[in-house]
């Protein structure tokens, strides 16, 4: 079996995947009983109150549920600020474009950390500004953005907060509304260790409502979507039957570890084998590590010359275990994730992999010195 070291798809447990195993139709009680239990619990994990927020699941990747919030939360008369430092800031701008949505990008660089003074600057600046989106835990390099701090300054200037929790949702904990987060989306596939197939939005009722008539897709229409689950528990097309059921019984399993905060330690202890061993072989972290998260990390390709990433994927790829490639603007990295169903067994046999392949490779690893 493969071993993924990604930010999802990602590993899943054998109950997991058995979940999916039996058919299910989308008006049948079981499915339906499924979809509630699962909006129920995300509100939970939320640690929200569900006469204020609600959950609304959409089907398709993470990004189909960016674009269902951005597409129907702002108005043709409001504008949308995004803080970008990574790719996946970057696409909420695109996407904001496509759906002609006023927009302004408020830039930093891949190594550095969003700053909420700078965000206060531009709202006085431009108190036409509606709306703030970032993303929690940038997957193009790895590290956490302050979600809090940008939340405190949003509330204080009465904007609407819509946060990408892609890869974070689930694997740390978050205070929704005390950081003023209206609109918080993630998947199936991520930290709650499910299959892909849809995402979702945990969302600021009050704001949702508001969302009536104005989506620019039919689709993608967050308002309606959430309309139709409430009134009779259907989608309003066909939704990911076995997914669903997957990440019912992953949900449960999530409990069961101990939930956020338990999921939360068992990443970070695998995080720090991996700072720790690979260290010891020479491969240097691209960010410094008071930003870096503990979902997925950057490596700089070695400076030799026989590196070649595509044959070092590809041998560690024929030893079972999947890395991810880097998406860096300025400098040559790649990535490895330590989030799914992966111990520290996997971890162990991640970096005796690496050891392996560069030594094939006849790279010389310089020993790190503390």
């Amino acid at each position: 079996m493969k071993k993924l070291f990604t930010p999802g798809p990602l590993n899943t447990s054998a109950t997991v995947k058995q979940a999916m195993l039996t058919d299910v139709g989308s008006r049948d009680r079981e499915f339906i009983e499924a979809v509630q239990f699962i909006r129920h619990e995300l509100l939970e994990l939320a640690q929200v109150d569900k006469g204020e927020y609600t959950t609304v699941i959409i089907q398709g990747s993470g990004t189909f549920g960016i674009e269902s919030v951005i597409g129907s939360a702002i108005g043709s008369h409001q504008k949308l600020l995004v803080m970008t430092n990574g790719a996946y800031g970057d696409r909420m701008v695109k996407m904001a474009t496509i759906n002609g949505i006023d927009v302004v990008e408020l830039p930093f660089l891949e190594n550095e950390t969003l700053r909420a003074d700078k965000l206060e600057t531009m709202l006085l600046n431009d108190p036409a500004i509606t709306h703030v989106a970032c993303v929690h835990s940038e997957t193009t390099t790895g590290l956490f953005n302050p979600i809090e701090e940008i939340g405190q300054v949003c509330k204080k200037f009465d904007k609407v907060f819509i946060v990408d929790a892609m890869s974070s949702f689930g694997g740390v904990q978050l205070k929704v509304k005390e950081n003023g987060i209206h609109f918080l989306v993630s998947s199936s596939n991520k930290c709650i260790e499910g299959t892909p197939g849809f995402s979702f939005a945990i969302c600021d009722k009050n704001q949702l409502e508001l969302a009536k008539d104005q989506a620019k897709s039919l689709s993608l229409d967050l308002y309606a979507q959430w309309k139709g689950l409430e009134t009779n528990g259907q989608f309003r097309f066909t939704p990911p039957t076995l997914t669903i059921m997957a990440f019912q019984q992953a949900i449960v399993e999530l409990k069961e570890e101990g939930g956020i905060a338990a999921r939360e330690a068992r990443y970070k202890f695998n995080r720090a084998i991996l700072k720790k061993e690979l260290r010891q072989l020479g491969l240097i972290e691209y960010l410094d590590e008071a930003i870096q998260g503990h979902i997925i990390t950057s490596y700089l390709y070695p400076e030799h010359t026989n590196f070649d990433f595509d044959r070092f994927y590809r041998k560690l790829n024929e030893r079972n275990l999947v890395i991810y490639p880097g998406k860096l603007s300025q400098c040559n990295a790649f990535r490895i994730g330590n989030i799914g169903q992966l111990f520290e067994a996997d971890m162990m046999d991640l970096v005796f992999g690496i050891r392996e392949v560069l030594s094939e490779e006849g790279i010389l690893i310089a020993q790190a010195v503390d």
